[in-house]
Order: structure tokens, then C-alpha cells, then sequence
């Protein structure tokens, strides 16, 4: 049997395809839910509806200033320095030897010449008996050449003897009593050298250091002791040049040191610009110097006038800015009320609890003082003036 070829080919399947009625009842259905999603969100919301404001905020009272616009600033500038003795010296001998004896210790106070170390001295003390003894020799030649002399100029007189004999003589007896003065001048030496021998306070003072203990073999110009002068102190303090120029010689200041006020004056000027801090050394004399001790740190204050307009707020004005800057919130009239405006400002100096600023604060200027966390641009406010307030309260700092 033969199959035709209707029968021999596969059905093809349709591919079913949205109609157009399809899509919009798709749309409808979208629609319809849209609508319960906004019915539920308008039944959440309260059935008295949403606030509308009907007038507006009230005003915030506030503290006030009146900014009062400066052309100079007074800076109080400090500069440190260190309190030293006048004279300060490390003693020792000028020979060697051995010590035998060691006066004063460390924090002994001490007068000019008063003895503070020995050296064993027996060496020195028998060469200068002998030298004495060379003394006495060379002075019983010497008066017994000068006899002689005498003996022979009288022959020498009478015809007796010749010129030579008298000039012999005379020679001799120039030889005796260059004898005596070197033997005088041996024994001077070494009356010096016993003396060397005894270290002395070549001024008053306190012993901070001592090096050498009895025993011990001391060398020529080696340190023993330690001798600071406690009479005279002074101040050296580092000041820039121009703080410098305002001081004269004679001048009387205040120094700051950790136990209170101390008296100086001013002394001398190096006159030379330390290349490392820029500034010249000036020397105070200490008036007092009972009342600090050598090595304390003093402080000088000085005040210095910069030409910077600007004008004095209280920290608590400020609020932070952008770029480095700080504003603050000025009160300003507008329609019959207060409303709170910020101004820019840059800080110049800083001191204590205040400021000296400059920028767009104009003079009179309702500077607001406090409450400024609560604050934003074109707040309504009431201004409370406390510029009196304000002005008493630096007084009684000052």
C-alpha cells in the first residue's frame, strides 16, 4: 500500500498569541490595584489630615551684644628664660698631688677665701726649709765678702795691695748676693706653690659638685669642686627683636616663676640674633634672688600692638563654617521683628573665654551669645541686650 503525502506530513502546532483585549484587561487589573494601595495609605493617615501651619514660629529670646568694632589688637606675648648664677666656677688645683683633705660637700655655702681643699704639702714645705737655709748661707758669704771688700780697699789705700785684689773682691761679693736672691727667690716659689696647694673661694657661693674625695691623686687643672654664686642670679630670656627695642637698660619688670612674682631689671642686650630661634638674648639682673633658685624657669609678658580691625565675641558666639571658618548669628530687624542672620568670621586671637575676630560683623551689629545649636538662617528671635553684663565680667577678670 502506497501513503499519500497529506498523510505522510506532520501537523504543524499555532503559536498561541496576546490579543489586544488581554493586554487591556492586564491594564485595568494594575490600575485597580494601584488604586487599593493608595486607598489603605490615605486610611493610615490621620483623619484630621496633614498639619498646615496657620502662623508663624515663635520668636526664640536670646542674649545679645553689641559688637563694638576695634583698629588695633593688644596681643600678650610670653617668652621663657632660665635663672643662672653670675658666676659659676669649677676650682682644682694647679699641681698634682696627693689630697689630703677635702673642707666642704655638696650644698655647703662658702665665703670668698675660705679654704675648701688641701694638698699634702711636706715635699714642698721641706725644699723651702732648704732653700731658706741657702738664704742664710749666701747672706754670711755675702757680709763676709763685703769684709773682705772693706779689708782690701784699705790696703788698696795705703799702697799695699794692687787694683786687682779690690776688684776681686768687689766681684765676690756681687756673687754672694746674687746667691741670697736666688736662693729668695726659690723660697718665694715655693711659699707659692704651699699656697696653690689650698683650694679658696674666690667668692661666695653654694658647692653644687664636688669630684675628688681625700686620697685621691690630683691632676694640674683637673675639676674638684663646684662653685655657684648665690648672691647674684640672672635671668637670660630670648626676645624677638622688636620686643627688644621697647626695653632700656635700668627698666624694672616683673618676671613669672613657678613661686610667684620676682623682681628684675633689665642689665645688657647680646645685640646678636640666635640664627636657630630668631631671637636676641637680654640679660636681667635679679633683684630678689633669695626668693628663686638658680636653675628655675621664668616667664616675661609683653604686650604688643598689631594693627587688625576686628572686633572681641565670647566663644559661646561661634559656630563652625566651612573652609576654616567660623560664623556667627546676628540679629537683624525685618518687618516690624528679629530674625537670626549668620555672618563669616576668622579668628585672630584667642583669650581665655573670648575671642578677637574679623570679617563681615559690622559695628553695632546684635551679635546672639547664646542658644546657637537652636538656631538656622531667618529664625525668628528676641534680642535680651547683655553687653553691660558682658563688659562687668572682663573687668572682674581683669
Amino acid at each position: 500500500m502506497t501513503q499519500t503525502g497529506d498523510q505522510m506530513t506532520q501537523p504543524r502546532v499555532r503559536e498561541k498569541r496576546p490579543t489586544a483585549m488581554k493586554g487591556v484587561l492586564f491594564l485595568l487589573g494594575l490600575a485597580v490595584l494601584v488604586a487599593l494601595l493608595v486607598l489603605v495609605a490615605l486610611t493610615q493617615r490621620s483623619s484630621e489630615g496633614p498639619f498646615i501651619p496657620e502662623a508663624l514660629p515663635e520668636a526664640l529670646r536670646v542674649s545679645v551684644i553689641d559688637a563694638e568694632l576695634g583698629e588695633q589688637l593688644t596681643l600678650e606675648e610670653s617668652f621663657s628664660g632660665l635663672i643662672v648664677a653670675r658666676r659659676t666656677s669649677q676650682l682644682g688645683f694647679s699641681a698634682s698631688g696627693r689630697v689630703t683633705r677635702i673642707h666642704v660637700d655638696v650644698g655647703d655655702r662658702v665665703r670668698t677665701g675660705q679654704p675648701l681643699g688641701q694638698l699634702d704639702t711636706r715635699n714642698l714645705a721641706a725644699q723651702l726649709a732648704a732653700a731658706d737655709a741657702s738664704i742664710a748661707e749666701a747672706r754670711a758669704n755675702y757680709e763676709l765678702s763685703q769684709t773682705v771688700v772693706e779689708r782690701q780697699t784699705k790696703l788698696f789705700a795705703r799702697g799695699h795691695v794692687a787694683q786687682q785684689r779690690v776688684d776681686e773682691a768687689t766681684a765676690q761679693a756681687d756673687a754672694a748676693l746674687a746667691r741670697i736672691e736666688a736662693a729668695s727667690a726659690q723660697a718665694e716659689a715655693l711659699k707659692v706653690a704651699i699656697d696653690l696647694a689650698v683650694i679658696r673661694a674666690p667668692f661666695s657661693g653654694m658647692i653644687t659638685n664636688r669630684m675628688i674625695d681625700e686620697g685621691a691623686i690630683a691632676v694640674p687643672g683637673g675639676p674638684v669642686l663646684e662653685l655657684v654664686e648665690d648672691g647674684k642670679l640672672e635671668a637670660r630670656i630670648g626676645l624677638p627683636a622688636a620686643s627688644v627695642a621697647g626695653l632700656a637698660e635700668g627698666q624694672r619688670v616683673e618676671l613669672i616663676s613657678d613661686t610667684g612674682l620676682v623682681e628684675a631689671q633689665v642689665r645688657s642686650t647680646t645685640g646678636i640674633v640666635d640664627q636657630t630661634q630668631r631671637t636676641i638674648m637680654v640679660i636681667f639682673d635679679i633683684l630678689s634672688p633669695e626668693e628663686v633658685n638658680t636653675g628655675a624657669i621664668v616667664r616675661l609678658s609683653l604686650d604688643r600692638t598689631v594693627d587688625e580691625r576686628g572686633v572681641w565675641l565670647p566663644v559661646s558666639a561661634l559656630t563652625e563654617a566651612a573652609r576654616g571658618l567660623w560664623s556667627v548669628y546676628v540679629a537683624t530687624p525685618e518687618d516690624g521683628g528679629w530674625i537670626a542672620r549668620p555672618q563669616l568670621v576668622e579668628i585672630v586671637q584667642t583669650e581665655g573665654q573670648r575671642v578677637y575676630a574679623r570679617g563681615t560683623v559690622r559695628d553695632g551689629d546684635k551679635v546672639i551669645i547664646d542658644g546657637i545649636g537652636r538656631l538656622v538662617p531667618g529664625q525668628p528671635v528676641e534680642p535680651i541686650d547683655h553687653t553691660p553684663a558682658l563688659a562687668a565680667g572682663h573687668e572682674n577678670e581683669g
